[in-house]
């Protein structure tokens, strides 16, 4: 052993996540009381014009908050692993909601204990309103 520690992709990316402003203050989605998330909760946030276009493309929704700029689903801590969201939307880890001045309100709970929308039918349907080709399926090149 030469006393160096190799870290993983997925270490490096914690790291980097932590870089934030420590003097910044953090608004982050709440999970609603009776819920759980056992895998933390990240968020996916599109302007306010695409939400409803989002929702019914959708086969399940979980919590969904809204204020007047932005819709932000909640999705599992690492829904951003190998995706690239298409602008204009915005992932956001911590589920902590950036540059706004108030956490925005709830919108749609869903039914039972969990929060969490389905981040590959969210990914597939913000590709499709945004005319983006999903990552996997753009040509490999050298």
């Amino acid at each position: 052993m030469t006393g160096t520690r190799t870290l993983s992709l997925n270490t490096l990316v914690r790291l980097q996540r932590g870089l934030r402003n420590p003097a910044a203050p953090l608004l982050r989605l709440p999970v609603p009381e009776g819920m759980t998330a056992p895998m933390g909760c990240d968020a996916v946030a599109v302007p306010a014009r695409f939400g409803p276009l989002v929702m019914p493309r959708l086969p399940r929704v979980g919590c969904v908050y809204a204020d007047e700029a932005h819709w932000w689903w909640l999705v599992p801590s690492d829904s951003d692993y190998a995706l690239e969201w298409p602008a204009p939307a915005r992932y956001d880890t911590g589920a902590v909601v950036p540059d706004a001045p108030d956490l925005p309100c709830l919108i749609h709970r869903p039914d039972g204990t969990l929060p969490y929308t389905p981040p590959i039918p969210l990914y597939l349907a913000v590709c499709r309103l945004t005319d983006t080709t999903p990552s996997w399926s753009r040509p490999v090149t050298a």
